[in-house]
């Protein structure tokens, strides 16, 4: 049973745009089976319309205050939401009536933030290796569970219940609600983030690297010159080992596998395109003063947010686990696609490959903030008793309205095995589409939001 969180401030504001924003911080326990662990703070923003009646005499119809919620769960791990303002879908979600809650996941943004730092005061690598075994999907949902009770504590019964909305790691969050408290939902909509129902994510990563040579193909096809382009930065990166060019004041630095990560981006809508711009630049920077400039290697770093979001290297592995351990999964798997080899393509006239969404354990060598937490890295690596993440004789019997919009070339999360899941939740709406990208839902708002929300509204027979 989850107690409601404990409000601790909220206070308002009205900004540009007709939106009135509220600032939540709540209190909740940081460990859910063991409460006299301590607790932590979470932050989230919500927004409704701004509206000035006629007559301002009355006061504020309390109906129009209990306006139905909507909670957004933000990718990731590790990432905090924007600020409403900030979303393109925003104001059609409040256009359709409801109040939407965008939540900063526990660790993330301003609810008790997780860095390098932070975890370092809480004691030796131990103990911030347990601390974050807190900090998976399984505790983010009963924080929003947890949060739905304050916030709907005066609404009458009907009307306690709450549609959520999960991007990518987002809709892992979701499935993971519809597992375990069905009763506080309404409805769930979910984009690019149908999980895949596995105990590890070794099955996961054999597809994705498939779908990131796909899209390597697709970029070195469409910039054959990058090929080339590609080889010299790589070979200057490597010439006098991994630690040939520093960044951020000589702390971590920038080998050739850091670099090639840059092929994250290749999932996105312009994807590709802000891979070959940072390329060429690197590239005129080796043929014109023969190294990479500052601003070069700050484009690169600007690319990669592994030390601003450590959750996301840390448990982007165990998001995945439920009863195993994850043994560095994308590290043992790689080496099962010998055409991501740095080496046999420098030797040959085969482009080299870009890596996708992994995490290596060469990260913690090179990344600053990451290089401070290696042990704890490995320890979470080793770890086996992740607990159960989803309940499938559960989602079995589901009987929340589910909508869910699967990416036909989604380079994240895989398009099969989000489709398995699909079929494994009971009552499942589908929008399939090969038009758009992981991230339509920033890119594409107005067209996936016609085509989800056409499956809620419509009638099929």
């Amino acid at each position: 049973m989850i107690s409601a969180a404990k409000i601790l401030e909220q206070r308002t504001h009205i900004i540009p745009g007709k939106l009135k924003i509220t600032e939540h911080f709540f209190q909740v326990p940081r460990d859910y089976s063991n409460p006299s662990s301590g607790t932590i703070q979470l932050f989230a923003r919500s927004a409704r319309k701004a509206e000035k009646p006629a007559d301002y005499s009355g006061s504020e119809d309390p109906k129009k205050s209990q306006l139905p919620w909507l909670l957004y769960l933000q990718g990731g791990p590790g990432f905090e939401c924007r600020s409403p303002q900030s979303n393109a879908w925003t104001q059609p979600l409040l256009d359709k009536g409801y109040q939407v809650l965008f939540l900063d996941q526990r660790g993330t943004g301003l609810s008790t933030a997780i860095s390098q730092s932070s975890l370092q005061l809480r004691g030796d690598e131990k103990v911030q290796t347990d601390y974050l075994k807190s900090f998976r999907a399984d505790s983010i949902v009963k924080d929003c569970e947890a949060i739905r009770k304050a916030l709907t504590a005066e609404y009458p019964e009907g009307k306690k219940k709450w549609s959520i909305m999960g991007q990518s790691f987002g809709g892992f969050c979701s499935t993971n609600y519809l597992s375990f408290y069905p009763e506080g939902l309404k409805e769930a909509f979910l984009f690019g983030g149908l999980p895949p129902l596995k105990n590890g994510p070794d099955e996961v990563y054999e597809k994705l690297y498939r779908r990131v040579a796909e899209r390597n193909e697709k970029y070195y096809a469409k910039y054959p010159e990058d090929v080339e382009r590609v080889k010299r930065v790589v070979k200057l990166l490597q010439r006098f080992g991994d630690e040939t060019v520093r960044v951020q004041g000589g702390e971590g630095y920038l080998p050739a596998r850091r670099f090639l990560q840059l092929g994250i981006s290749f999932g996105f809508h312009g994807g590709i395109d802000s891979v070959h711009e940072i390329v060429l630049r690197a590239d005129t920077d080796l043929t014109q003063f023969g190294h990479l400039t500052r601003p070069t290697v700050l484009a690169i770093e600007g690319q990669q947010p592994f030390d601003s979001n450590v959750i996301y290297s840390l448990l982007h592995e165990p998001c995945y686990a439920q009863g195993e351990a994850t043994n560095w999964s994308a590290e043992r798997i790689l080496q099962k696609y010998p055409h991501f080899s740095i080496q046999e393509s420098l030797n040959s006239d085969k482009p080299i490959y870009f890596t996708g969404e992994m995490i290596y354990p060469f990260m913690f060598d090179s990344y600053p903030e990451l290089k401070k937490l290696k042990e704890v890295a490995y320890s979470l690596a080793e770890f086996k008793d992740w607990p159960k993440l989803y309940d499938e004789e559960q989602l079995a019997k589901n009987e929340v309205p589910v909508y869910a919009a699967a990416f036909y070339d989604d380079m994240y999360v895989d398009f099969d095995l989000s489709i398995e899941t699909a079929k494994k939740i009971k009552g499942t709406k589908t929008f399939i589409t090969n038009a758009f990208y992981h991230e339509a839902i920033r890119s594409k708002t107005d067209e996936v939001f016609k085509g989800i929300w056409a499956l809620r509204d419509d009638v099929i027979d």
